[in-house]
C-alpha cells in the first residue's frame, strides 16, 4: 500500500510576490483564496494586480469553498528533484466555484486517482512564511 503524501520537507518552495501576498496569507489561516474581478467577475487564480479578461485594476481575493473535483493528473514515481519523495501525484483541481487549481492530491493509493474525485483542500505548513494547499479525497 502506497498513500500519497505531502511533500513539505526539503523541497523547493514558492517566493510570494506583492500580488500573492493575500494568497499565501489565507494558506497560513486555513482559507484558499482565488481572485475575482468586481467589474466583470471572472475567476483567476494566478494573482495578479489586474483582471485578465477586461483588465480593469484592483481583482477582489475571494475565499474558496476549499472542495472540488480532481480534473487531471500524473503520478510520478521517478522524483526530479532529490528532495521529492516518490510516488507523489501533481493535479489539477477544479473548484466548486469553477476556477482550476495546480496542486498535489494527498491521502490516497496513487490507483485511487480518478477523473471527478471529489477532494478537499488539506494544508501544510511549510515554514512560517509558506503553507501549501495539496488535495485530499473529501472525507
Amino acid at each position: 500500500m502506497t498513500i500519497l503524501r505531502p511533500q513539505v520537507d526539503g523541497i523547493p518552495v514558492p517566493r510570494p510576490s506583492l500580488a500573492s501576498i493575500p494568497y499565501w496569507e489565507g494558506c497560513r489561516a486555513g482559507e484558499l483564496r482565488y481572485q475575482r474581478c468586481p467589474g466583470c467577475q471572472a475567476l483567476q487564480t494566478n494573482p495578479t494586480i489586474i483582471c485578465w479578461r477586461c483588465h480593469r485594476p484592483g481583482p477582489e481575493w475571494v475565499g474558496a469553498s476549499g472542495r472540488g473535483v480532481l480534473y487531471s493528473w500524473t503520478v510520478v514515481w521517478r522524483a526530479q528533484h532529490p528532495a521529492f519523495e516518490v510516488p507523489y501525484a501533481p493535479a489539477i483541481v477544479e473548484l466548486e466555484e469553477g476556477p482550476r487549481v495546480m496542486t498535489a492530491v494527498v491521502g490516497c493509493e496513487p490507483e485511487d486517482l480518478a477523473e471527478g474525485m471529489a477532494l478537499e483542500v488539506a494544508f501544510h505548513r511549510v515554514d512560517d512564511e509558506i503553507t501549501l494547499p495539496f488535495f485530499r479525497p473529501l472525507r
